[in-house]
């Protein structure tokens, strides 16, 4: 879907519902070279990164005040928090190698760029903004779970697109998937959002009009290999935690024991 248009999507009467949307236009090839050194490649990023993590606490914890004061989120820190999630996605899409195209160094969304993000500014629920961080609690260990799982067997993923020279279809529909799910926690949790994280699995293939101009995941509709990678994914990352939770709880059964 190289040639995909971005959809404009919903824009009347949407606000309190409007999920944040992914657009990303996936490559027909990548270069083998960029695949190779791509975690090298954006070490710059991540070094950006950092710093406007760091940034974008201190706006969070402003925003939940004022949130709770005014309903909403102040337009300054809606726009920061916004260009911060966006960059981060567009680095996210980058090392999970879902596109081939280097970031920009820029907190505007360029229009050419093959990864975007869509959310909008609205009314917040002043209750839900108050128990944010316990509402989010289900989403963020389902989110959790599927990017450990991800990365835990990266390598097989890097391999794969280095040896094609593209990423196949199902392991780019379970990517992009496990990229917008993290994406609407992100938005939830920072408030740029108050439409609970949902789609982990995509969407249904019926309720698509035929006509709609879409990217590859402006719907994500998945198939049943993309979908058996999602479980996959979710599996591993929760044998990794539960292996880490009890070699951690050993190591500190042990150190406990030498000191007694």
């Amino acid at each position: 879907m190289a040639d995909a248009q971005w959809s404009p999507g919903r824009r009347a009467a949407d606000a309190d519902e409007f999920l944040p949307v992914l657009d990303i236009i996936e490559p027909a090839r990548q270069r083998r070279l960029t695949v190779l050194f791509r975690l090298l490649l954006l070490i710059p990023h991540f070094i950006v990164l950092f710093f406007l993590e760091i940034a974008a606490f201190f706006t969070v914890v402003f925003g939940w005040f004022a949130a709770l004061v005014l309903g909403r989120l102040p337009e300054p820190a809606f726009r920061f928090l916004a260009a911060t999630l966006a960059y981060r996605t567009r680095v996210a899409a980058s090392s999970m190698l879902v596109v081939d195209s280097y970031p920009p160094f820029t907190l505007t969304q360029p229009p050419a760029y093959p990864v975007r993000i869509d959310v909008r500014p609205t009314q917040l629920n002043r209750l839900a903004v108050f128990f944010r961080l316990i509402l989010v609690i289900p989403a963020a260990i389902v989110q959790s779970l599927a990017t450990y799982g991800w990365w835990a067997l990266a390598i097989v993923w890097w391999i794969i697109t280095l040896v094609l020279g593209r990423m196949p279809r199902p392991l780019f529909e379970a990517t992009a998937a496990t990229l917008r799910y993290e994406t609407r926690v992100s938005a939830y949790v920072t408030m740029l959002s108050p439409a609970y994280p949902k789609g982990f699995f995509g969407e249904d293939a019926l309720s698509v009009p035929e006509q709609q101009g879409r990217s590859a995941t402006r719907p994500l509709v998945m198939s049943t290999a993309g979908k058996a990678l999602l479980v996959l994914f979710l599996v591993v990352g929760l044998i990794g935690s539960i292996t880490t939770s009890v070699t951690s709880s050993s190591s500190d059964d042990t150190d406990y024991g030498m000191h007694a």
